[in-house]
This record gives C-alpha cells, structure tokens and sequence, in this order.
C-alpha cells in the first residue's frame, strides 16, 4: 500500500477538523433534544452565549454527535481502506463542521488523488464506503430504539404543555401533532419515514411519532446515518451510488438511469415549489398560480440544458412532460402528502452543478465478478430502505 508520490496527510488537520465537528455536532445534538428542564436542573459546568453547558446537556449531545460522528468515520474509512488496499493515492477524511444547520456538520469525505485506473477497483472504494456506512447506522438505530426512554420523557421539555397533558392522560403519543393554544403557534419537524426505519419500529414499544424524533438523540443520529447513506447512493454521478450503477450496467445505461432518476427528484421538487411557494408569492400580492408556474417552468428549463447538454429537443421534451407531471400530481392528495418537496431542487443543482449527473470514463472496462454483482443489488437495496422523498419539513 501507498499513499501516492508527493502526497501526504496533515495530520494535524484531519485531526482538527475532527474535533470541531465532534464540538459542533455535541452542541447541536443537545439544542435539538431540547431537554432545558433537566438541563438547567444540574449545574452548569461553563456557558457559550446564554446556553448554559451542563452534564446532561453534554450526555445528550454526545449521544447525538458520537453516534453520528461514528458514522461518518466508518463510511469513509470504508472507502479510505478500499482504496488503499487497491493501491490509489487517498486522503484521510476530511470532516466538515457546520453550527448553523441544525445537526453540526456537512458530513466528511476523503479526496481521491489519481484517476481509479478499472472498473472493479472503482466499485470497491465506491461501494465499501456505504456498505460499511449502513452496519453501523443501522446498529446506531436499533441501539436508539432499544434504549427508548418511557413516554414521560417530554416532561424534560420546555412548552409542549399540550402534549404533556395528553400523555399524562392517555399514556401514550397522539396519533397526529396537537394543535397549538389559541393565539399561539406551532413548530412541528418532521422526520421522514423510511421503510426500514418503520420495519424496525414495528418491533419496539413508546416509538415517538416522526414528528418529535428529533428530541431523541441516538434515534435520530441513526436515522440521518441512515439516509446519508441514501444520499450518497443515489445513482447519479460521482456519488458511491453513480460509481456502483455505472460499474454494473455501464455507461449508457447509467446515462439513461441517472437523467430519469435526477427528473424524478425534479418532479417532487416542483410539486413542493407550487405548494409552498405559491402562498408566498400570494402574500406578495402577486398573481400566485402563473408567477410560481413560469418560475417553475423557467427553472425545468435550466435544469434540462445541463442535463441533455443543450439538446434543445430533449430539454423542450423534458420540461414539458415535468410541467404536466407536476400539475397531475397536484391534483392527488396522496402524492402531495409523499412526495412534494422543495428541497429536492436544492439538491438537483448541487447534482447539475457539482457532482454532475452522467459519469466520467473510465480507463479499463471490465465485468464485475459475480460477489460484486450481488454487492451491487444490495447496495440499491439499502438505497430503497433509506431513502425518504420527504426527509425533512414542517409539518
């Protein structure tokens, strides 16, 4: 093994980086369990801001960002030691710390520094990252729901009055969130639901409602492990997912799979474009329904110039039957429930922009071996279990 000529690891920056996101990761991890009753009940050990950092609030934020942080750390040594044991130049991973979206981080990746030279050796280091990845979310995810505090554990909650009382008399969770007081307002997150998130909670009692499995820590880190881990495998591009598909079918196919994929991502995102923005242009005093449409149909537009190449035709042809696609599913509740969000447009330009959707050639094309076929099938297995077309939103 080699770590390639003229390259070498900082180590002392991987390792820094490490730490600021295990710091931001922690603070987040405790700011979204929300437990301020039990926070502010034990002495603070030192404050950032008005936040007073107390035992408990640590406990709950390393839940989070341990659980989380060992996620990561697995998947991209996953790729990292593929990589090496094919003999291609690899960085550490480089953690990425972010405090402002909610859970502490970006993510972490590891960067590649020489064209993979085959095929084979491109599934392996593409392929080992979210295999590795899933053991360890999905061990996170069923220690979460193993662990699960009785129901009385929104008591630690500040608000929240109304659930408490409905708990305090029924037992158990609502069926749906409650209303807010007069006069007041709501804030519901919501958590998409995944059908290996919702096998598993078959089997366990107390499962908190989607709607406020946020507040638990190791629940949710195995929950965002688990759809990272779809997110890298969607069949586009570059990602772990474009990397398996492209081995497996090659590149035409790929092509074919990876355009139809990112305008089935554009379709939910348009239908969640008109719903939630159509109120908003409303509000502006503008004429809703045609402005949010010719945004809308704008936007198809530049999204299908860079994913035909400027074919026009094809971009004309794709614009038009993702327009009538997104009115038809307006019209069907069901498919507004489960499948309109915005945020997918977000993510298709990252796709269109970075990542890109088809996949760079590569050097010596060869068949996979019949085990590596198998890990193929079940890496889009996964993908299918953990993924969410909703993954997050207020609601």
């Amino acid at each position: 093994m080699h770590a390639g000529p003229g390259f070498r690891d900082r180590y002392w920056l991987h390792a820094l980086l490490f730490l600021l996101t295990l710091a931001t990761t922690v603070f987040a991890g405790a700011e979204m369990a929300g437990r301020y009753l039990v926070y502010e009940a034990s002495p603070a050990l030192f404050h950032i801001g008005p936040v007073p950092i107390s035992p408990a609030f640590l406990l709950d934020g390393l839940r989070f960002g341990g659980s989380l942080l060992l996620f990561l750390t697995v998947h991209e040594f996953g790729h990292y030691f593929a990589a090496r044991l094919h003999r291609v130049a690899v960085s550490l991973p480089y953690y990425i710390p972010f405090p402002f979206n909610g859970i502490g981080t970006f993510g972490a990746v590891i960067r590649i520094r020489e064209q993979v030279p085959s095929m084979r050796k491109l599934f392996d280091i593409g392929a080992a990252g979210p295999l590795a990845g899933f053991v360890v979310a999905l061990g996170v995810l069923i220690a979460g729901f193993a662990t699960l505090p009785d129901v009385n554990y929104v008591d630690g909650f500040p608000g929240h009055e109304a659930l408490k009382t409905w708990i305090a008399t029924h037992g158990a969770f609502p069926d749906h969130p409650l209303p807010a007081p007069q006069g007041g307002e709501t804030f519901n997150l919501t958590i998409g639901m995944t059908p290996l998130y919702w096998l598993l909670s078959q089997a366990f009692d107390g499962v908190p409602p989607m709607w406020e499995m946020y507040h638990y820590p190791v629940l949710f880190a195995g929950w965002l492990g688990l759809f990272f881990t779809a997110l890298n495998l969607l069949p586009v591009g570059q990602l772990d997912g474009g990397h398996i598909l492209y081995a497996l079918v090659g590149p035409l196919w790929h092509r074919r799979i990876a355009r139809a994929f990112v305008l089935i991502l554009l379709w939910s995102g348009g239908i969640g474009f008109i719903v939630e923005f159509g109120p908003v242009l409303e509000a502006w005093n503008l004429p809703a329904r045609e402005a949010s449409w010719m945004a809308l149909a704008t936007l198809f537009f530049l999204y299908g110039l860079r994913i035909f190449d400027g074919r026009l035709g094809q971009v004309i042809g794709a614009v038009f039957g993702l327009t009538l696609a997104t009115a038809v599913g307006l019209r069907v509740p069901a498919v507004v429930d489960s499948f309109a969000y915005s945020g997918w447009l977000v993510w298709c330009l990252l796709i269109v922009l970075l990542i890109r959707v088809e996949h760079p050639p590569v050097a010596w094309m060869e068949p996979l071996t019949t085990r590596r076929k198998v890990l193929a099938i079940a890496s889009m297995l996964i993908f299918a279990l953990c993924f969410s077309f909703k993954p997050l939103y207020i609601g």
